[in-house]
């Protein structure tokens, strides 16, 4: 795969089913227009028919409506156009425009009726955003007032300032021409996840605990009346709540974790239930997985209610499997819960209709294909990678052993030919996080330029048990890197592979890393890639959206802690060379930290250079601008070339 390829990865979304009607959402990078395109596909019953569905610049988000007579999706109508909300009749017609605003129109959900769709969009301050002022001005950005901020929670990366532009719950009725969204929340609560109860009178969703009142990591679930009202706490949770869903006896399920104060990082997310009760009294919530096994992957979806129980989508060594939960479940384990997808791959998204159940799935050979599982087996339908699968090269599973007997797990990409090949070690981000089975096109691209790519999953990943992420608190630097070496260790006894030409690269955590082994193993590496780096905790804790607890999550509450945790601390030790890649609207990591360890590495003599991205945030290798994602990676390559 060569970086002009991204063009080629089109990844379908999360799949809508209602009867034999199958609906995803096709995206791909566009080079020539810097954005990402893509419409809906209808696929056949059989797979044997993938046809286009609707033809915009860009569509994504189905949602059949309960009758089956309708879809709702979101459209962007250019490349610079916020979404907004289009139903077009399933029997055919022209797409209608139900819902636009300012900011754009998050992902549709039908009542029951197929009439009403409820939402949640960003709400500007009148005068911000290209808004009008009460007297009539649209000022540019420059020309805002400015911002009175009295929360630590105040901004996020890739979203921006939060509390000038909150999002709210809407509701509108697209069967009524003309019809406006009516905003049914107010306040700081960032409702989230909405879900209509069986009688349509009210939509559940979760919210900032206390409605926002407060500032706070927890979140609730909260029913708002659908006519109109104050929202009314379900259930109080132990920690946070996402993606709830109301079951047809009026049980709400939902995903959520638990933890106490502030010190949420490393946590297992769980399916819960708790009774719907309307009269402000919240129940009492039951977790039905067991918190150190069964980690649910959020992103993938809802829970979805079938014959047999609720499907969800856990992390497991590198997977994302498609398992299912029997509603009566108490702390069930992994091993309990049945496996129908996603054994090697990575579940993205999917649905079911009664016992018919389809998701969309990564491997190693595609960015997504649409799956129907049958009998707990699964048979593709789609062959979006076709075009790509001749470019990739196979992963291969890698396990071995740290110094203190763990047991460590990992992945190798090989390029074409017999080697020896250069070899880059690269440390995924988190540190909460894992590569997993799905296609990972920095590897491939990394791959085919001819090098083998190592891809650890050290203690404090996601996917090995809550006790294995929890490995580094209060220990990072010492059992990740132990973990990270035995992986390159086992890779490099293969023949293959040439021990004397090792690169190390990472970002976010995995720039971390990669500070931090340029500093204490500098000898085993030719250079160091390291991109969106935490390298100073003591600035982080004032700069990032999140450093206000992430720090004193990872590294405790002491200063000195800080400093020792720090790469910036040994910048003084690294003398290969170093290039500090990061992107100038990180909000994450912000670009101070980029700064900080460029400056301390030239002063000291290092050989080190700085690549900044303009417009970017911490996201830009996944989703950035198309043409920055293939600049990123011609730099990549153009570093190992002069120095692998």
């Amino acid at each position: 795969m060569r970086p002009e390829d991204i063009e080629l990865l089109a990844a379908p979304g999360a799949p809508a089913l209602h009867a034999d009607l199958l609906l995803v959402g096709l995206a791909a990078p566009d080079l020539a227009g810097n954005a990402y395109r893509g419409g809906l596909r209808r696929v056949g019953p059989a797979g044997s028919d993938v046809v286009e569905f609707t033809r915009g610049y860009r569509d994504f988000a189905p949602a059949i409506s309960p009758d089956g007579s309708q879809v709702a999706f979101l459209r962007c109508v250019d490349a610079s156009s916020a979404p907004r909300l289009f139903v077009i009749p399933v029997n055919g017609g022209e797409a209608r425009e139900v819902a636009a605003l300012p900011l754009g129109v998050g992902a549709p959900v039908w009542a029951p009726d197929s009439r009403r769709i409820a939402f949640v969009a960003r709400v500007p301050e009148p005068g911000r955003y290209g808004t009008r002022t009460p007297e009539g001005d649209a000022p540019d950005a420059a020309a805002e007032e400015p911002r009175w901020i009295t929360r630590l929670e105040y901004r996020f990366d890739d979203i921006g300032f939060l509390h000038d532009r909150p999002p709210q719950l809407f509701v509108v009725d697209s069967a009524q021409p003309g019809a406006q969204p009516r905003q049914l929340t107010e306040g700081l609560a960032e409702p989230a996840g909405p879900a209509w109860t069986p009688s349509g009178e009210h939509v559940v969703v979760s919210a900032k605990r206390g409605w926002g009142v407060e500032e706070s990591l927890n979140t609730d679930v909260y029913a708002v009346p659908a006519a109109g009202g104050d929202p009314v706490l379900v259930v109080r949770s132990e920690g946070t709540v996402e993606r709830p869903v109301v079951l047809d006896d009026g049980t709400v399920a939902y995903l959520g974790d638990a933890f106490p104060g502030i010190h949420c990082v490393a946590r297992n997310v769980g399916l819960w239930t708790v009774p719907l009760a309307l009269d402000g009294t919240p129940g009492t919530p039951r977790r039905l997985t067991d918190a150190e096994t069964v980690d649910i992957e959020p992103t993938s979806g809802r829970p979805v209610q079938t014959t047999d129980g609720l499907l969800v989508a856990v992390r497991n060594r590198g997977a994302i499997e498609l398992r299912r939960v029997p509603l009566a479940a108490d702390g069930a384990t992994l091993s309990e819960l049945a496996l129908l997808a996603g054994a090697q791959g990575m579940v993205k998204g999917f649905a079911a209709d009664g016992d018919r159940v389809v998701c969309t799935v990564s491997t190693w050979d595609t960015a997504g294909e649409v799956e129907l599982v049958e009998d707990e087996t699964t048979r593709r339908l789609t062959d979006f990678s076709a075009e790509l699968r001749p470019r990739l090269r196979p992963v291969h599973e890698i396990k071995a052993t740290a110094p203190d007997g763990y047991a460590t797990h990992g992945w190798l990409v090989l390029p074409e030919g017999e080697g020896p090949h250069p070899v880059l070690l690269s440390v995924h981000g988190g540190p909460f996080m894992y590569y997993g089975w799905g296609l990972f096109d920095e590897a491939q691209v990394y791959a085919a330029a001819g090098y083998a790519v190592v891809l650890p999953n050290p203690r404090g990943s996601a996917g090995y048990g809550e006790s294995h992420g929890r490995a580094v608190i209060g220990a990072m630097g010492t059992v990740d890197v132990d973990d990270v070496l035995s992986v390159l260790d086992a890779v490099l006894e293969r023949p293959d592979v040439d021990p004397a030409r090792v690169g190390v690269m990472g970002g976010s955590y995995g720039g971390w890393m990669t500070g931090w082994l340029a500093a204490h193993h500098g000898s085993r590496f030719v250079a160091a890639w390291s991109e969106r780096a935490v390298n100073a905790w003591d600035s982080f804790v004032g700069t990032s959206d999140i450093g206000w607890w992430f720090a004193e999550n990872y590294c405790g509450p002491d200063p000195a802690e800080w400093s020792a945790r720090s790469p910036l601390t040994h910048a003084d030790k690294i003398t290969i060379p170093f290039a500090v890649v990061h992107s100038e609207h990180d909000w994450r990591c912000p670009v101070e930290q980029a700064q900080r360890m460029y400056v301390a590495l030239r002063r000291n003599g290092t050989p080190a250079e700085l690549l900044l991205f303009p417009g970017e945030g911490h996201e830009l290798s996944r989703s950035g601008k198309p043409r920055h994602r293939k600049q990123r990676f011609d730099a990549v390559l153009r570093w190992w070339s002069r120095h692998l």
